[in-house]
């Protein structure tokens, strides 16, 4: 007979086991798709912003070189000079940092929903044996990173070599051009190449996104004896539920079996079924308090003759309250003249007059 850890994981996983999975931080995530989105948005910001950006900057330089003629060396002029530049610099660069923080929090969010988990950056012991580091270093799943890292390298270098041969016959001509033209050159082929990178980063996320995705749903599956044991903790050990179960019914019949000495009359099949009604003045119709088949039919009757309650034989009446009344409901209207016409003959037995 195989043992459990051999047994093949052939079941999907359970949503408890997704849960513990996410809770644990282990989803479905591709580190491309971040990257992607902080390279679109600097380019966005270089595309749309990139002039005023480096028209900024000359500014703070000409102010540098302005405040160095008329500069006193001291440290309250230092610390002024200092922090003056400081936020100059900051006002520049704001908007790319703004964007390239937004675009790595969304591209995480994007692909797994906002998670907040400290499983990840529990200490853990054992990740600081050399022998685990060792083996997580020459696993599968690191061979397989690397020869995406290396395909990567590769495939960009390829079309970022296609892009700049095209732009080589250009170059000869920038000895003939101003410095401004010749950085409009450079940031043109620099956004350029920027914007064919991140269609081919494009498509290695949705397929390196592809990948983890069956890497996950495979990593998560589970034999048929841990589905097995996963619902004996949810639902608890059939035995025990079986045994409360039990526990329940006898519970429920010792309460039936009380309420029969207070019943008005007892209707019997005669032998096989055996129905206590209750009746009472304030009581809209009679209501069944017990009711029973073979064994408990013979146990009611039981207690029905020590505590001198009328048994009365109507087989017809008997297997209709049986079939279609449950413990504690009401008669229903069509069996009413029938009930009613026990209750009559019951009352006269007693010498009692029913009250209306």
């Amino acid at each position: 007979m195989a043992e459990e850890n051999d047994q093949e994981k052939s079941e999907k996983a359970t949503p408890k086991k997704r849960e513990d999975a996410r809770r644990k931080g282990q989803v479905a995530k591709s580190r491309e798709i971040p990257s992607v989105l902080v390279l679109l948005g600097s380019l966005s910001v270089f595309y749309f912003a990139g002039s005023w950006m480096f028209n900024q900057l000359t500014e703070i330089m000409r102010w540098v070189f302005d405040q160095t003629v008329h500069f006193q060396l001291g440290g309250e002029s230092t610390h002024e000079l200092l922090w003056q530049l400081f936020l100059k610099i900051v006002v520049v660069l704001a908007p790319l940092v703004a964007t390239v923080a937004v675009a790595g929090i969304l591209g995480n969010i994007a692909q797994t929903g906002f998670m907040l988990t400290g499983e990840t950056m529990t200490p853990k012991l054992s990740k600081l044996n050399p022998l685990k580091g060792m083996k997580r270093l020459f696993s599968i799943t690191s061979l397989v990173e690397l020869i995406k890292s290396v395909l990567k390298v590769i495939i960009i270098a390829g079309v970022s070599y296609s892009m700049l041969r095209g732009e080589m016959e250009s170059i000869p001509a920038l000895v003939e051009l101003e410095i401004p033209a010749i950085l409009a050159f450079f940031g043109r082929v620099a956004l350029k190449l920027g914007f064919y990178t991140c269609l081919v980063l494009i498509i290695l996320a949705a397929l390196d996104l592809f990948f983890q995705t069956w890497k996950h749903e495979r990593d998560l599956r589970m034999t048929k004896q841990e589905v097995k044991d996963e619902f004996k903790q949810r639902e608890g050990d059939p035995a025990v539920r079986a045994r409360i179960r039990a526990a329940q019914r006898e519970m429920a019949m010792k309460r039936m079996m009380e309420a029969v000495p207070g019943a008005t009359v007892v209707i019997t099949n005669p032998t096989h079924l055996a129905i206590a009604l209750k009746f009472e003045r304030d009581m809209p119709a009679p209501v069944v308090v017990a009711k029973g088949a073979d064994h408990i039919a013979a146990k009611i009757r039981e207690l029905a003759v020590a505590h001198d309650v009328p048994i009365i034989e109507q087989k017809p009446l008997a297997r209709a309250i049986y079939k279609d009344v449950e413990i504690g409901q009401q008669i229903p209207v069509d069996l009413y003249q029938a009930v009613a016409e026990i209750l009559a003959y019951v009352y006269r037995l007693k010498g009692l007059v029913p009250t209306a």
